[in-house]
Parts: structure tokens; sequence; C-alpha cells
């Protein structure tokens, strides 16, 4: 049987009389492999966590030292992310009622701390009238846009901050509130991790693309372990009831984040300001706390009791 023959290769045609041959431009004669991207924060790493730790240690000496600094503190860091958010707003023509907000966010802070949860119920619903009434006064056109971004801003942050300062209230408070917040801390370091590491599945590529469900499975499993080591360790409660309060508020300290992200996008902006170094404004900071402050409060509350 014959056997197949191949024809000769032929050599390129030779080029015509006056003309150049170019060579090929470089790296296309072969098929280069890609580049994998690098992975990581997008921000400067070691600002970011001089300025965390920073805040963790002015937050703790005020815990231990006396709580009503801790208040003013917290008093301070909702009016300039109330300002944060309302500089944020007034890029889309939201003007944000700025006065009445700020001084009734702050009011109602302190009747939280003094009074109790139903001052604060009082304060806020007189501080949305005022709003209300503040920007009537001041004409007609834009009124029902400003008074809704009024009523955001006094509802996300001195609202939801108020539930910190009724867990600070309780004669354990200052430990309550190292429970709350160490457990939030982890949820981000956790998240970051197994984010940066280990992220291959989006959770919300349309809000945060850098947001992975493998993060926030990093984001639960590490708060679920402080939570649960720290309710034991500080405020004599039972494992259980930790491992439910790091489990809930790993969850939410990642969506409070993605709420915050699509704010953000829809505003178009990358953060909220430029307080801190390495993170944006105070507001960037104050996104995980604020909505789990209201679970932190609750879980306690019901579960490990005041000794």
């Amino acid at each position: 049987m014959p056997r197949d023959v191949r024809p000769p290769e032929q050599a390129p045609p030779a080029p015509a009389a006056g003309t150049t041959q170019q060579a090929p431009a470089p790296g296309l004669a072969h098929d280069a492999p890609p580049v994998p991207r690098r992975r990581g924060a997008g921000r400067d790493l070691p600002a970011a966590i001089a300025v965390g730790l920073g805040l963790g240690g002015v937050t703790l000496v005020s815990l231990l030292l006396l709580k009503d600094v801790f208040v003013v503190l917290v008093v301070v860091a909702m009016l300039v992310g109330s300002a944060e958010l309302a500089s944020a707003l007034a890029q889309r023509h939201m003007v944000v009622p700025r006065t009445p907000v700020l001084v009734g966010g702050a009011l109602l802070l302190v009747a939280t701390y003094v009074l109790g949860p139903a001052a604060a119920l009082v304060v806020h619903g007189l501080t949305c009238l005022a709003v209300l009434v503040w920007r009537v006064a001041e004409g007609r056109d834009g009124a029902v846009r400003d008074v809704a971004a009024g009523l955001l801003v006094l509802s996300w942050l001195p609202l939801l901050a108020a539930f910190a300062v009724l867990l600070l209230a309780e004669p354990d408070g200052a430990m309550r509130v190292v429970v709350f917040v160490a457990t939030v801390i982890a949820s981000d370091i956790g998240g970051y991790a197994a984010g940066v590491t280990l992220g291959r599945h989006p959770l919300a590529p349309s809000v945060s693309p850098k947001k992975s469900w493998e993060g926030l499975a990093g984001s639960v499993g590490l708060s679920l372990v402080v939570g649960a080591v720290l309710v034991v360790v500080l405020l004599d409660g039972p494992w259980w009831a930790g491992v439910l309060l790091g489990a809930l508020l790993g969850i939410t300290a990642t969506f409070g984040d993605l709420a915050e992200s699509m704010l953000k996008r829809d505003l178009g902006i990358k953060d909220m300001g430029s307080t801190l170094p390495g993170h944006g404004g105070l507001m960037d900071r104050l996104d995980s706390l604020l909505v789990t402050a209201p679970v932190a409060w609750l879980v306690l509350a019901l579960l490990v009791p005041v000794a």
C-alpha cells in the first residue's frame, strides 16, 4: 500500500525588489501566557493598619477609663460621618438640612445613654419633624428630595449608633461594647484574608466586585470564633450565644458594607471622604458597625443577661 507523501514545505516568497520585509512585532511572534492579576486591597495597607490600630486603642482606652468619654467619641464620630454622607449626597443635588440633623442626632445619642430606648424614639421623631419644618421653610423646590436625604442620614447614623450606646448603658456595658466591636473587626479581617487568598466566586459583582462568597465565609468563620471566646471570657455567657452572635454579626457586617458600596456606586464616588488615611472617610469604617449594632444589642440582651 503506498504511503502518504506529504508535499514539501514551501519557503515564503521573497519580498519584491525595492521592498523590505518587516519583522514581527515584539511579543506577537508567539502567544505569551497571560500575566495573572495581583489581588490586593487597592489601598495603602500600612497606613490603614496604623489608623485602625490607633482608632481601636482610643476606643479601648475610653471604655476602660470612663464610659462617658466613649459616648463623646460616638457623638463626634456620628457628627463627622453625617457630614461626610451629607456632602456625598450633595453631589446628586440632595441637600441635607444639616443643622436639625446634626443637632438632633447628637441629642438622640445623649438621650439614649441617659434615659434609655424610649427617649431615643421620642428624639428621633421630633428630629424628623424638625427636618421637615426646616426644609419647608427654605422653599418648595426639591423639598421632598432633601427631606428624604435628611431622614436617611438621621436614621442611618445616629439612630443605629444609639444601639451601641444602649450596649454601653448596661452595668457591664464597657465589656459588651468590646465584644461587639472586636467581633465586627474579626469579621472584617476574616473577610479580607479569605477574599484575597481564596476569593473566586463574586458575592454581588454589580455592587462590589471584590466581595466574594469565600470572603463571606471567612467573615462569618472568624467572627464566630471571636464572638464565642469573648462572650465566655468577658461576659460569662454561654458559648453558643457567642457563636450565634458571631455568625449574625459576620453576615450583617458584610451586607452593611455592601449597602454603603451600593450607595457609593450610585453616587459615583469611591470613598465617603478622606478623613482616615488608607481607609477613606470615617463613614467608610462605620458602615459595618452601624448595621450590626442593633443585632448585637438584641442578641446580648436576650441571651446574655447582666450578671
